[in-house]
């Protein structure tokens, strides 16, 4: 889950730089990118994974 939200970050962040737009200071391509390799990150960290470590119940 966590990579997919990352290729849509990513993807904004590539057209707001071909755009060449600014929509403020908080929110720039900088900003898109660490929030893309943070997801990143967290997807290869096994983070929202749906895999139980505990052994079920029986």
């Amino acid at each position: 889950m966590f990579a997919i939200i990352a290729a849509v970050i990513f993807g904004l962040a590539l057209i707001l730089d071909w755009a060449n737009a600014s929509v403020g200071d908080a929110f720039t391509t900088q900003t898109l990118l660490m929030a893309g390799l943070l997801c990143i990150a967290l997807h290869l960290a096994g983070v929202g994974t749906s895999a139980r470590w505990r052994g079920r119940r029986r």
